[in-house]
């Protein structure tokens, strides 16, 4: 499961100047020299680019050119960008603020360092998005890889950017997601090269030769996880779940985990055990430890997991069960997952400090 799907792209196609709108030309007339993204008019079917920026300019100056050239279609545009980045974008997108005609597309905010703290809670985000304008052509800014994240979240990141190509193939949809080449490690922007079909840079696209396909997930994705250390608490279930309930509602009162977290994390462990209980026959292990960062529970079962997407679909409120990893994404700060021919694994972290 995950590997690197076949039919590499061949070749490197000659990067061509993305076309200027008239939406696009308007804006950022303040920086000359400034080149703007593609707005792909005409355009059908699904685009996954990523946009590699060196400075804030360019980074300003791209996506109000993107999300102007959507809105002056009338496409619906959702941006998710972490932190101040996002309050500037919506001061400049507001409706008052101008280069909008009237009966331009909606643009609506996510602050994508809480939509996107758990990267496994992106996609049902922007599906959410695409269901709620049916017949119409959408765009989505997404910035889900910024400095800070910790080397964990960035893996699951580049999972994300990979499992967008397979969950949105058929989508009306044209997706942009900035990479801070300046800020960002370069496994990270190596990343961004092997998850997306198009770079956009310097204001240039260009097939990337490294995008294997829809299927393709990079290698790191589906490493094993780290043994958990020796100091971490254990035990096996087979049966009841009373005794691991009460061991993960310890540790997160002694790491001092709000009543509310620590009754996410419950849950969320109860959840995975008794999908565990439900489809396997061998019980399974938990073990609990602490970080200085985080509180970590993971389990482990003989079971196989083979959908890249589970737990990244809402579940249908009439459909009985099926419901356990999606909650498990919901609650928890950060979720790995991994599965294969050994079992698979599940680590939820729940963060100390939250910000």
């Amino acid at each position: 499961m995950f590997a690197l799907g076949e039919g590499k792209t061949s070749g490197v196609a000659m990067p061509r100047r993305s076309p200027i709108d008239a939406a696009g030309q308007a804006a950022d007339r303040t920086r000359p020299g400034m080149t703007m993204p593609a707005a792909h008019p005409g355009h059908e079917g699904f685009h996954h680019l990523a946009f590699l920026y060196r400075s804030s300019q360019e980074y300003l100056a791209t996506l109000l050119a993107f999300a102007r050239a959507g809105l002056a279609r009338g496409e619906p545009v959702f941006i998710a960008v972490p932190g101040p980045a996002g309050e500037d974008l919506r001061d400049r997108l507001a409706p008052g603020a101008g280069h909008l005609a009237p009966g331009a597309g909606q643009v609506i905010f996510a602050d994508m360092a809480r939509m996107g703290l758990n990267p496994a809670r992106i996609i049902p985000a922007v599906r959410a998005f695409i269901d709620a304008h049916p017949g119409r052509r959408v765009r989505y800014i997404g910035e889900p890889a910024w400095p800070g994240r910790s080397a964990d979240e960035l893996r699951e990141t580049a999972r994300h950017e990979a499992l967008i190509n397979s969950a949105f193939r058929d989508a009306p949809a044209t997706i942009l997601c900035p990479y801070d080449t300046t800020a960002l490690a370069s496994p990270v922007i190596a990343d961004a090269w092997r998850t997306h079909p198009v770079i956009l840079r310097q204001g240039r696209e260009e097939v990337s030769p490294e995008y294997p396909g829809p299927g393709g997930v990079p290698p790191d994705c589906d490493a094993p996880l780290p043994a958990p250390p020796a100091r971490a608490a254990w035990l096996r279930y087979t049966a009841n779940l009373r005794a691991i309930r009460d061991l993960v509602a310890s540790h997160a009162a002694q790491a001092g985990l709000t009543s509310g977290r620590g009754a996410d994390l419950v849950l969320a462990v109860s959840e995975i055990a008794a999908n565990t209980l439900r489809h396997t026959r061998d019980g399974g292990t938990l073990h609990v430890w602490r970080t200085p960062d985080s509180l970590i529970c993971q389990l482990h079962d003989q079971g196989r997991i083979t959908d890249p997407l589970a737990g990244r679909r809402r579940p249908a409120l009439d459909v009985f069960g099926g419901q356990g990893l999606w909650v498990v994404n919901q609650v928890c700060d950060l979720v790995e997952l991994r599965s294969g021919r050994t079992g698979t694994t599940v680590r939820l972290q729940m963060r100390l400090h939250p910000a």
